[in-house]
C-alpha cells in the first residue's frame, strides 16, 4: 500500500493530499458513498464509526460519529455540492468539536488501468484554520483512513465487503 502525499504550502489555506490505490476508480466510488460500508473504513481504526445522517445526493447532508473505546464521540459533518459518480464529490467539511471552522473538499478519482489516482483538495476559510487541522493529526487519520478504504474496496472487488 502507499502512503499519502500531502502538499501545504506555507501561508496557503489549503491543501492537496494524493495517493495511488490498487482498485479502479468504479469500485472504490462505490464503497466510498455506500452509508453500510462507511463505518468500515471511515476514521481511524481505534474508532467505531456511525453514520448518524448520510444522503448521498446533491445538497444532501451528512453526519459521522467516531466513537472511542472510552465512550468519548467526535462528530463531523457536511452537506454534498457536486456528485460525479465515479469521478469525484465536492463537499463541505465540519469538525463539530470545534465548530465554525468549515473546509470545501474536493475529490477527484482518475482511473489509471485498474488502479485509482485520488486527488484530495481543501480550502480552509483561513490559513490557522488548515494548520490547525493539521497539527490536530490528520496526515496520520488520512493515511489510515485511506488504507482501511483501499483494504475495503479490495475485498468488495473480491466479492467480501459486507
Amino acid at each position: 500500500m502507499e502512503k499519502l502525499k500531502l502538499t501545504a504550502e506555507p501561508g496557503k489555506q489549503d491543501f492537496v493530499i494524493t495517493r495511488v490505490m490498487n482498485v479502479p476508480a468504479e469500485r472504490l466510488f462505490k464503497v466510498m458513498t455506500d452509508p453500510a460500508l462507511i463505518p468500515q473504513w471511515w476514521g481511524p481504526r481505534k474508532y467505531a464509526t456511525i453514520v448518524d445522517q448520510a444522503e448521498f445526493r446533491v445538497g444532501g447532508r451528512w453526519r459521522y460519529i467516531n466513537r472511542g473505546a472510552d465512550g468519548n464521540e467526535f462528530a463531523f459533518h457536511g452537506v454534498y455540492h457536486s456528485i460525479q459518480a465515479p469521478h469525484g464529490i465536492v463537499q463541505t467539511f465540519e469538525f463539530e468539536g470545534v465548530p465554525g471552522h468549515v473546509s470545501l473538499e474536493t475529490m477527484t478519482l482518475e482511473d489509471q488501468s485498474g488502479k485509482t489516482l485520488i486527488t484530495a483538495h481543501s480550502v480552509f476559510q483561513s490559513v490557522a484554520d488548515r494548520d490547525g487541522m493539521m497539527q490536530e493529526g490528520m496526515e496520520e487519520g488520512a493515511n489510515e483512513t485511506y488504507d482501511r478504504l483501499e483494504e475495503l474496496a479490495a475485498l468488495a472487488a473480491k466479492g467480501g465487503a459486507k
